[in-house]
């Protein structure tokens, strides 16, 4: 199996995995330096993953040190435990089609606006404040006539009336 087909997954321990990328980059080409060993193995761990651990090593950092980098990584984060979540949609989306241009849409008739009438007799001509028809007075109080008066209201008009000229004549 080449180096490049054999990609990290969860389910693999990283030490046992990295000791055999090593191994493999050593025997398809013995003069490599030891620091590519070391780091070409962190390109084939998923994304993520592999930026975290590169970003805690040091460029001349041993294998040993990666793999207890990677190990703590994968403790300390969900980062590789889990496979990106798919979003599958329940419906299919249509492909754009021309013809839909023609159709006509679903509300083709325009909606009747509502006419504004009187309140009072309910004529559309005119609304309640210039309404010509008489208007319902409900807290209106009736003037009494001067027949009705009550005679304690006599009473007092005559008092405030002698108490007026007694005045005057002081």
């Amino acid at each position: 199996m080449s180096f490049k087909n054999y990609k990290y997954s969860v389910d693999k321990d990283p030490c046992e995995w990295c000791l055999r990328q090593s191994k493999r980059l050593k025997a398809f080409d013995p003069q490599t330096n030891i620091q590519m060993r070391n780091h070409k193995p962190l390109t084939q761990m998923p994304g993520e993953l592999e930026h975290a651990v590169k970003c805690r090593c040091n460029h001349n950092c041993t294998l040993d040190e990666s793999v207890n980098i990677l190990q703590d990584v994968r403790k300390k984060t969900t980062i590789g435990k889990y496979t990106p979540y798919k979003c599958i949609g329940f419906k299919k989306k249509q492909p754009f089609r021309v013809d839909l241009k023609d159709k006509p849409r679903a509300r083709v008739e325009e909606v009747a606006k509502k006419k504004n009438s009187c309140h009072n007799c309910g004529s559309t001509d005119h609304y309640a404040n210039n309404c010509p028809k008489a208007k319902k007075k409900v807290y209106a109080v009736e003037e009494k006539s001067d027949e009705e008066q009550d005679p304690r209201e006599e009473f007092l008009v005559e008092y405030q009336e002698e108490t007026l000229l007694e005045i005057q004549d002081i």
